[in-house]
């Protein structure tokens, strides 16, 4: 699961950066005879950083995942999926004029993508507060005591023999 959600978190982040560089340099030469361009940039661009966010917050957890000792599939998914509705139907929305075609039936899907991405960091905020404590102590105390002790020389003086 650890990797589902490291690979899952730089796919993310690499199509955010490739979607806030075209928002940056093309999309309001795209919609500059759109009345509404400014907000429809602003909104596109809300959509680019939420990608980010949830981007980053697959990394930071794929790459802890010995701090949590309960199943994350919950949390991948509702992340996963409420990012997918959140982002990509903004994108949609934005991008609606310049397709030509009415896509306003995505309206309500960002709202929903905004409540399962809530859900599941609800979920993991609850998960991680019914986690026995020990077990993250632990682990500090593993990192403290191992990870940072400072390392041995091997090296011996060596004469020459004369």
């Amino acid at each position: 699961m650890e990797r589902k959600f490291i690979i899952t978190g730089m796919v993310l982040i690499l199509i955010s950066i490739i979607l806030g560089a075209f928002g940056a340099h093309s999309l309001k030469t795209l919609l500059e005879n759109d009345p509404d361009v400014l907000k429809k940039i602003s909104s596109f661009e809300t959509g680019v950083r939420y990608q980010m966010y949830s981007g980053l917050s697959f990394l930071i957890i794929g790459l802890n995942k010995e701090k949590f000792q309960f199943s994350l599939k919950p949390v991948f998914y509702c992340w996963l999926v409420g990012t997918i509705f959140f982002s990509v139907s903004i994108y949609f929305l934005t991008l609606q004029t310049i397709l030509g075609v009415s896509l306003k039936f995505l309206g309500p899907i960002t709202p929903l993508g905004g409540l399962l991405l809530i859900i599941g960091w609800g979920f993991l905020l609850l998960k991680f507060l019914k986690q026995p404590k020990k077990n993250i102590q632990n682990q500090e105390s593993d990192i403290n005591d191992s990870n940072f002790a400072p390392a041995q020389s091997n090296t011996q003086s060596q004469t020459p023999n004369t």
